[in-house]
């Protein structure tokens, strides 16, 4: 867990004792609430009633695992809300940064107060810090990592690489993960539920058609398919057909019909000539000859008219 924590770049420590600093105050002043402690201190754990912590508009996840929220549920009946709550104050509330799942968890187990940490923050950054705290615990899946993200873009005009700074990713992570909301809703639905992992919808956004994509996605998730299986899939399906090989016929055209003709009529039956080709190479392909009869009297006079004599 360190070494993840230490990959995101800035952790949260970092990111709440800059919470207020000159710099991202100016950065976000348009963007930003008016922010007003609740409180007059701030900065160490105490008690608010639950009823005053309010559900914050930034939160990034939208997706909770009922049974880990019912083990957590019964733990805090025991035990308490042993982890303060992140909030910021906005007038005679308190506005949840970070903590959704101990909350919920609170208000389940018909706590009168929880314990929370209250700091000064933009809107920019109680969204950064949303998504970190998130990130770091592995707890928003795919398409709820790239909403955050998208969130963060739009909302606060940053690029792909302001976003990945923001956030202590790669940018070419952050670009992946933006690729996944160009899915259809289904798809991604798809991928938050588990059902098709990044590597399938890196795969399916390699198609231009949505209904090829619709199509593929339900049958990887029928069939089980593999992310390579599926590659294999799409290349089968977009590689442009095969050139047909370069070849010059051994018999011209206009002779090859007359010969059809003349040989139907001396034979009185149907035939069909493939002239034997010459490839670029010099290789030689076989050409066939077939004739026509409908039972073995007709065959017998067939063979008679090209010399064959049997014994039989």
């Amino acid at each position: 867990m360190a070494g993840k924590r230490q990959a995101m770049g800035r952790g949260l420590d970092a990111l709440i004792k800059d919470g207020t600093s000159a710099k991202t105050a100016a950065t976000t002043k348009k963007a930003s609430v008016k922010v007003v402690a609740a409180a007059p201190e701030t900065g160490g754990p105490r008690e608010v009633a639950v009823a005053k912590v309010v559900a914050s508009p930034w939160q990034p996840r939208s997706v909770f695992d009922s049974e880990a929220l019912t083990e957590l549920v019964e733990s805090v009946k025991v035990h308490g809300v042993l982890q303060p709550l992140l909030v910021r104050g906005i007038g005679s509330k308190f506005e949840l940064i970070a903590g959704e799942r101990r909350l919920r968890a609170a208000r389940a187990a018909m706590l009168k107060s929880v314990p929370v940490v209250v700091i000064e923050a933009t809107d920019e950054k109680a969204l950064e810090i949303a998504l970190i705290e998130n990130l770091q615990r592995e707890d928003l899946n795919p398409i709820e990592e790239a909403e955050g993200y998208a969130l963060l873009q739009k909302k606060f005009n940053l690029t792909q690489e302001k976003v990945a700074e923001r956030v202590g990713k790669a940018r070419a992570s952050v670009a992946n993960a933006l690729r996944l909301l160009e899915l259809p809703d289904a798809i991604r639905k798809y991928v938050a539920e588990g059902l098709l992992s990044v590597g399938h919808a890196k795969v399916l956004l390699s198609l231009d058609s949505e209904k090829e994509r619709a199509v593929l996605a339900k049958k990887t998730i029928k069939d089980g398919m593999s992310v390579r299986a599926l590659e294999k899939l799409v290349k089968k399906l977009t590689s442009p057909p095969k050139k047909p090989r370069a070849e010059k016929s051994d018999l011209p055209g206009d002779y090859l019909q007359t010969l059809t003709d003349e040989l139907r009529q001396f034979l009185g039956t149907s035939v069909r000539i493939a002239p034997s080709k010459t490839l670029t190479n010099g290789r030689k392909v076989k050409g066939s000859l077939e004739i026509d009869y409908h039972d073995n009297d007709e065959l017998d006079r067939l063979l008679t008219i090209m010399g064959y004599v049997t014994d039989l």
